[in-house]
């Protein structure tokens, strides 16, 4: 039986290409974004693959989260990836703090990741052993900040770091894995221009970390080459 991925943010960048590599691999995929109608190259892949579905779901909207765990009831997730995620102004400085869009990167970032895993945690409960992974950043990391700045941000993936330290231990009788997710500084639309990699080589990295995961390091902060990032 086919191995099932269930995605959030699935419309471009590392969240299309997740879907185009879990697909090559003979995974069915359960892709969500916020308008599937715009997302043309998300819905050719859906005219050519029996093994995708695509829902749309605004990871914010919690009823609508709800209903679509609802109407997902019994079916078994082995790996659920939050790759949906907002960066919010850039250029913010001290003392010129957005504040309302902070609220929203938090939202976002934060607080929709575990009401996510709450919608859909007794699917994840179907399977032996299955993965909850978020997409978080380097730049949540405290011990990697020698730069400053990124207020919003950086405090956002680090509040949703300390959520997934949290479901792990939570979690672990259940046997699902909880793992907070760095894909490089990445050439996409979040990332801009002068990203070190190209989404190819983020998401071939990530696939091959989370392949390999299992419950021994549940609650880690891992690169998308598979190396420890400090907390």
């Amino acid at each position: 039986m086919a191995k099932h991925l269930f995605i959030t943010g699935a419309n471009r960048g590392l969240g299309l290409t997740m879907v185009k590599q879990y697909l090559q691999a003979g995974w069915n995929v359960t892709a969500c974004c916020r308008e599937p109608e715009q997302a043309g190259e998300l819905t050719q892949l859906l005219e050519e693959n029996e093994s995708l579905s695509v829902f749309q779901l605004d990871v914010t909207d919690y009823q609508a989260l709800q209903q679509l765990a609802d109407n997902l009831q019994g079916k078994p997730i082995d790996l659920l990836i939050n790759n949906a995620g907002y960066y919010g102004p850039k250029g913010s400085t001290l003392g010129d703090i957005d504040v309302e869009e902070w609220r929203r990167v938090f939202e976002i970032n934060s607080i929709a990741p575990l009401k996510i895993l709450e919608a859909f945690r007794a699917n994840l409960k179907l399977v032996s052993s299955s993965i909850f992974a978020i997409l978080s950043s380097k730049m949540g990391s405290m011990g990697d900040n020698t730069s400053g700045g990124a207020y919003i941000y950086r405090s956002s993936k680090a509040a949703i770091n300390s959520v997934v330290k949290s479901l792990s231990v939570d979690l672990r009788d259940d046997n699902i894995a909880v793992v907070a997710l760095h894909p490089g500084w990445v050439r996409t639309e979040m990332g801009g221009p002068n990203g070190l990699i190209d989404v190819q080589e983020s998401v071939t990295g990530l696939k091959r970390v989370l392949d390999g995961l299992d419950m021994s390091q549940t609650g880690g902060f891992l690169d998308f080459r598979g190396q420890d990032i400090p907390w």
